[in-house]
């Protein structure tokens, strides 16, 4: 039985980044294993993984820091697998920005370009195209211990885009600043990136960072890639528990295919009254084992048995927490089964719908419906 996974339309361009079957190994460890990814020109790429994942390590042999045991990486038709990274036109920006603390804003932007001898009034003429993109002008004069953490991050941007690489290497970005800043950098570096065109692979393991941010992600685990695609396909299709599970949070519920129709597919789960419905096929045999992942968020919450219940897709239970989060509220209830289902409802939800909100220990209803259930195989 194929994974279900969210169509993309066809793309006959060549990738600008090829990382063909890349294989890095320390000893007997297998560090990255057998990659495989096709990145477009201009794309903001993110790998995204706990740490070990092998997120790093990929990052470090496309910037030439590791050398491949295995593969090829060609970028922009030239193969670069072998070459030197200063001979890369690949600029890699580090979580620590790596500012030179004697130097200035304005001459930590230049120091790559009087590397490369470029001459003196192109220099300054790239100097001043970055302050300005970065909103730096004001500052060009500063040393970096007299800017705050989010107007370093913005130096080591422009010190990286100067230069104006095929590739830029982003190897956790914002993991220097607190969360406050991190959300508001977020937009604000993104909109950099895509102003001056930059194609740009970033390792994180913030997954808010990264859905925030990339076009796609790549999910990486135990030095594999276990699903590609963009944050919403990864977030609605999941390919695997693994990944619903490191991607948000959902509820995973075990069940077994008891009809698998073109338009349809009927499941039975131990943990729950009622069966499933899903709106579509799945073609897999019967009888077989699969999983559920249901997103709190589409689980619907009701004190009072509503009309609208039919044979499929709803639950009773008890609330045994509540977690009020602001705007929204994570009503955990535990079914009959003693499985616990989280059901995400907006703190207006009652009133805007003249309904009596649940409590602790109160009987409630869940329903949700019967496309926002990923159906997974492994």
């Amino acid at each position: 039985m194929s994974d279900i996974i969210a169509p993309k339309p066809a793309d006959t361009a060549v990738p600008y980044l090829q990382i063909k079957d890349v294989v890095k190994t320390f000893g007997d460890n297998y560090a990255v294993d057998h990659v495989n990814l096709n990145i477009d020109k201009h794309e903001i790429f993110a790998l995204l993984g706990s740490s070990g994942s092998g997120k790093s390590t990929l990052l470090r042999m496309l910037a030439g820091m590791e050398t491949p045991t295995q593969g090829h990486i060609i970028l922009d038709g030239q193969d670069i697998t072998k070459l030197q990274p200063y001979d890369r036109p690949i600029n890699m920006m580090f979580q620590s920005y790596a500012l030179f603390p004697h130097m200035s804003v304005e001459q930590n932007i230049a120091f790559g370009l009087k590397q490369d001898k470029l001459p003196k009034d192109e220099i300054n003429a790239r100097v001043e195209e970055m302050l300005r993109l970065v909103q730096m002008v004001r500052y060009a004069k500063r040393k970096p211990h007299q800017l705050s953490g989010g107007q370093q991050q913005r130096v080591a941007l422009a010190r990286s885009l100067a230069k104006r690489p095929k590739l830029l290497l982003l190897d956790e970005p914002l993991g220097a600043l607190d969360k406050k800043l991190r959300q508001q950098t977020q937009l604000e570096l993104v909109n950099t990136l895509e102003q001056v065109g930059a194609t740009c692979i970033m390792v994180t393991h913030d997954q808010e960072e990264a859905m925030t941010m990339a076009t796609r992600i790549a999910i990486m685990s135990e030095g594999q890639l276990k699903q590609v695609g963009t944050p919403s396909d990864i977030y609605d299709y999941p390919n695997s528990r693994f990944t619903a599970e490191f991607i948000g949070e959902t509820n995973i519920i075990p069940g077994e295919v008891v009809e698998d129709n073109a338009d349809h597919v009927i499941i039975s789960c131990p943990d729950l009254q009622n069966p499933v419905r899903l709106g579509h096929g799945i073609t897999g045999p019967e009888d077989q084992d699969i999983w559920l992942s249901i997103r709190p968020e589409d689980i619907n919450l009701y004190k009072e048995k509503p009309a609208h219940l039919g044979e499929y897709n709803w639950a009773e239970g008890t609330v045994k927490e509540i977690a009020y989060l602001g705007s929204f509220a994570i009503f955990h209830i535990r079914l009959p089964s003693g499985k616990i289902i989280k059901s995400q409802v907006l703190s207006s939800f009652w009133e805007l719908n003249g309904l009596e909100q649940p409590t602790w220990e109160d009987a409630v209803y869940i329903n949700w419906p019967e496309n926002q259930a990923a159906p997974l195989t492994s």
